[in-house]
């Protein structure tokens, strides 16, 4: 076994991030590592490159990393390569929480955190034994399914090796240049425990940190490289504030300052000296998941912070010249419609740069999707609408169409061209850019979704039992293998993988 191929699927929809592909770290430093162990390795990022569907059925195992929303994409490109003869093997949070859906599609997967054991899996593979050994797998065996122990959290992030992006297609060379932005992480884990989020049941809720020291030789070989921007691929960048200090220090003193952004809490303006650093060692623009201006649904979200709070922390980031993505997840049990056109005034009076309205998703793993399933509210279990743009269960303060076209409407509202000409007028040439691209994305996937609009509406109107037909996320990948069996290449290639001996 020599040739490893990994796939992270393209996302089902239009996001406000679509124009800056970034890709996920899992399928990178997985393949980082089997390389480093002497197996010829690529990666496809679909965002990126399409998928070659040719020379990925060459490989000698398949690799899919899959979250909610990209699964039903992921399954399909599954079981083509199996049924091409291909071990395939899946990982990442959809499967973590949904094993045996998975084992429908794929031969193997690799639950939680897989960068201790991906060289002895695979070496399992190669030798056909010794797959009970291995911790966080499931897979089946005699036609019963078998999971394996729970596979422990990687506790020493230095040993990860730093992710090279040159395996992934289309970034073969002068990966970092070419990447608009580029992911580095330097920690995992969450101690919050929102009820919406699936990223504690994934990487734990105790942060692990990865030293300053590697996080600096990663930002100098980002700089040697001729990279651009950063995104701190962390959870939350400023959870220990002493470390992020530390770190934010380092990097002034040693003048590996590139543009970059991360994902905080509104709880980094109570340190006026950790802002201060912030905006020195060039901070750009924070993510922040403000969720909601209902106190109520604060509460119900179990976010531990109020309006006031969030009020504080936009004012202070603007002080200090640093811009703002806001997040906001509308349709808790608290919220109305007035709730939304309220978060719409809130951000406008705020001044921030740029939202996400997003509509609240009950994610596997979530104890959200477990009172969704108890209180039998799902509407639709097609994955590919878990994207937080759809609405999927029953709402209780509004009706499903209700939700689903104020959510748009408020997206609308938000980019507007009386915002872009606000920004224009105070020369925000940056961020009158963002809001033209937010507003004609806007435009685009309301044209796309004009069919789930409509049924929002007819269910509203009819009741829950009218159907939506499955939405068709893989139809190319399917084509691209009937073409490939009808004109015998598929024969062609397991006959030259059958005469082949490693």
């Amino acid at each position: 076994m020599k040739k490893i191929v990994f796939i992270e699927p393209k996302p089902p929809d239009f996001h406000i991030f679509s124009r800056m592909p970034l890709p996920r770290l899992g399928t990178v430093l997985l393949g980082t590592i089997l390389k480093k162990k002497g197996y010829d390795v690529k990666s496809y990022v679909e965002s990126v490159e399409e998928l070659d569907l040719t020379d990925v059925l060459t490989a000698d195992a398949v690799g899919i990393s899959t979250i909610t929303s990209t699964s039903t994409r992921a399954y399909e490109i599954a079981r083509i390569v199996k049924k091409a003869g291909v071990p395939v093997f899946m990982g990442g949070p959809h499967v973590t929480y949904l094993p045996e859906e998975a084992l429908e599609s794929c031969d193997y997967v690799l639950r939680g955190e897989a960068d201790e054991n991906i060289v002895d899996f695979i070496k399992a593979l190669e030798t056909g034994s010794g797959f009970e050994a291995i911790p966080g797998l499931s897979y089946k065996k005699d036609g019963a399914i078998i999971h394996n122990k729970v596979v422990a959290y990687c506790k020493e992030l230095d040993k990860l090796p730093s992710p090279d992006f040159s395996i992934v297609k289309g970034l073969e060379k002068e990966a970092r240049k070419h990447l608009e932005i580029t992911p580095i992480m330097t920690s995992r884990g969450c101690p919050y425990d929102c009820s919406f989020c699936s990223v504690t049941g994934m990487f734990g809720q105790k942060y692990r940190f990865r030293s300053k020291e590697k996080v600096m030789e990663e930002l100098l070989l980002h700089k040697d490289n001729g990279g651009g921007w950063v995104f701190f691929y962390d959870d939350n960048f400023t959870a220990d504030k002493k470390r992020t200090k530390e770190l934010l220090k380092l990097m002034i003193e040693k003048g590996l300052t590139p543009p970059w952004t991360a994902q905080v809490r509104v709880d980094v303006a109570k340190d006026p000296e950790l802002l201060d650093l912030m905006k020195r060692s060039n901070c750009h623009t924070v993510y922040i998941g403000f969720e909601s201006v209902n106190p109520e649904t604060l509460k119900a979200y179990n976010k531990k912070q109020s309006v006031e709070d969030i009020e504080i922390c936009i004012k202070k980031l603007h002080d200090n010249g640093i811009r703002i993505h806001g997040m906001f997840v509308f349709g808790s049990d608290e919220d109305t419609v007035e709730t939304i056109h309220q978060t719409v005034t809130f951000a406008k009076k705020t001044d921030l740069e740029s939202v996400q309205f997003m509509i609240l998703t009950p994610l596997p793993g979530t104890n959200f999707f477990k009172d969704m399933e108890k209180q039998n509210r799902f509407i639709s279990k097609d994955w590919s609408l878990y994207d937080a743009h759809h609405v999927v269960f029953e709402p209780k303060k509004m009706t499903f169409h209700e939700l689903q076209s104020e959510t748009l409407k408020a997206t609308g509202r938000f980019y507007s061209i009386g915002q872009i000409i606000k920004r224009a007028v105070r020369m925000h040439l940056f961020n009158v850019s963002i809001k033209i691209y937010g507003r004609n994305l806007t435009k685009k996937w309301a044209k796309k979704n004009e069919y789930f609009l409509e049924y929002t509406k007819a269910i509203t109107e009819k009741g829950r039992q009218i159907e939506l037909a499955a939405k068709k996320t893989a139809e190319d990948i399917k084509e691209k293998f009937r073409q490939l069996e009808l004109s015998g290449v598929l024969r062609k290639l397991n006959t030259l993988k059958t005469n082949i001996k490693w």
